[in-house]
């Protein structure tokens, strides 16, 4: 078997496209084996993917839907003096630290994955996460919600949270986003879903059986979800590092952590805040409740819409121009929203493009860093948002408090939306840029392999480099799908 050229080698000899850098069917499999960083097959783009997006969409149900349903749980611990002392602030703090725990697990989850594997690791957060709820049932006190309902189910979500998401962009190239649409709808159908059950378990059961119910349906559920999905990090080599300093030397993943941290300042205040802004204009408990659930709704619907056309335009386009919307639908929609039906249709589109950072976020650090650190890319997104996530909702309620109305509030949200679509356009740019670079230099759009071409070190550096100088210059271009 004849020695293979260097990149360096054949960049030197040609500006043709090289075999090296394309997938033509003809390349020596066996050759490929034997280097330590040969580029993975392509992914299959369907087949058992479509099943792993199944799970994972369930499991998503039976972790952030879930936890959707603690606004429901909220409303029956204030009505009902079934902790004495505890103040309405302790109780929206369990809901807070539920979320943020979710988050900052991140790196011991990713150690899991490293150290024993997906399944092993989501089973954890299976067995934690029905335990905290088991455990809620027997809880008398405030502080006992605090480490099974806030820190315990936390940490299980956590774990099934961050060992799922990386698996079904695995699979897939150019129904990326498409199925990353459908898997993360199930965070919107679960609310929708669990937010009525639990507020009928609540009232036929009461709140210990309540728990109970739901610790053994998720155990279930997430036990056979385990099970049945599969992950390719050993087919891509995938990093699994739980704080990969690397990435923070490049502007464009700095660029994407901005995407995360201005989104989720905007979206928590959205999803938190409606259900009160609806009292707040007048409604009833039971319109209000309403609201959050069409809000839901607008969630599971408008997810696989938006990774549906996130493939047919380019899916930091639709990232960039989707969060853009939801910044405009709050300041043209949500403002002067203050009649029952236009909120309704407010909570209804703003659900549809208001979670667009969850839809995008797996394939976009994918085309931002290559397969290979998608897991440690998100292990340090996860850990970013946690901030805004924990103290989103409190800004927001203080800006209200302080002004006497809402208004504050609106704009803040609308605002944050609009930053954060900002980073992404200008991530846009970079994209665009390392695309013309990588052109020039190998051949043609079609002959380039963006996942095999990043296993080239040289190759890789080049087109980085470029869209770095352009991304201010190119981010406005509409000429290009990325």
């Amino acid at each position: 078997m004849a020695q293979t050229q260097t990149l360096s080698e054949k960049e030197t000899a040609t500006r043709t496209p090289q075999p090296g850098l394309t997938i033509t069917g003809t390349g020596d499999s066996q050759q490929d084996a034997a280097q330590p960083n040969a580029p993975p097959p392509p992914p299959p783009n369907g087949g058992y993917g479509w099943v792993c997006c199944a799970c994972v969409a369930v499991v998503n149900a039976h972790t952030w839907g879930l936890n959707s349903s603690y606004g429901v749980f909220l409303a029956y611990y204030l009505a009902n003096d079934l902790y004495p002392g505890a103040t309405s602030l302790q109780y929206a703090f369990v809901g807070s630290l539920s979320i943020s725990c979710a988050l900052l697990t991140s790196p011991l989850a990713t150690i899991g994955v490293r150290t024993m594997g997906t399944k092993p690791t989501m089973m954890l957060g299976v067995v934690l996460e029905a335990a905290s709820l088991i455990c809620a049932s027997f809880a008398n006190e405030i502080w006992h919600l605090f480490l099974t309902q806030g820190v315990m189910f936390g940490v299980g979500m956590g774990f099934l949270f961050v060992a799922s998401v990386p698996i079904v962009p695995q699979w897939f190239s150019t129904r990326r986003s498409l199925a990353n649409g459908v898997s993360t709808s199930g965070s919107g159908l679960g609310g929708l879903i669990y937010s009525f059950a639990t507020g009928a378990m609540l009232q036929s059961l009461g709140l210990a059986w309540t728990f109970r119910v739901l610790g053994i349906v998720a155990f279930v559920v997430n036990t056979i979800c385990t099970i049945l999905v599969k992950d390719r990090n050993k087919i891509l080599n995938a990093t699994q590092l739980a704080f990969d300093v690397k990435l923070f030397k490049r502007p464009e993943y700095l660029l994407l952590l901005g995407y995360g941290f201005f989104s989720m300042l905007a979206y928590v205040v959205m999803i938190f805040s409606l259900a009160n802004y609806a009292n707040y204009i007048g409604l009833g408990a039971s319109q209000a409740a309403l609201v959050s659930a069409m809000y839901n709704m607008g969630q599971g619907l408008g997810r696989p819409l938006v990774g549906y056309f996130s493939d047919r335009t380019g899916r930091i386009t639709m990232a960039s121009f989707m969060t853009l919307v939801a910044g405009i639908l709050s300041l043209a929609i949500w403002i002067p929203a203050k009649h029952y039906a236009t909120l309704i249709v407010f909570a209804i589109l703003g659900g549809g493009v208001g979670g667009t950072f969850w839809v995008t976020i797996g394939p976009v650090t994918a085309e931002v860093l290559g397969l290979r650190h998608v897991a440690s890319g998100l292990n340090i997104q996860w850990l970013f948002i946690a901030l805004p996530c924990v103290f989103s909702e409190p800004i927001a309620l203080q800006i209200v408090e302080g002004s006497g109305s809402y208004l504050g509030t609106q704009l803040f949200t609308g605002f944050m939306f609009m930053t954060a679509a900002a980073c992404t356009f200008v991530c846009r740019g970079w994209k665009i840029g390392e695309q013309q670079e990588l052109e020039r230099r190998y051949g043609g759009g079609d002959e380039i392999d963006a996942d095999k071409i990043a296993y080239e070190e040289e190759a890789s550096g080049h087109g980085k480099k470029a869209g770095r100088k352009r991304m201010l210059v190119d981010c406005l271009s509409f000429k290009r799908k990325v």
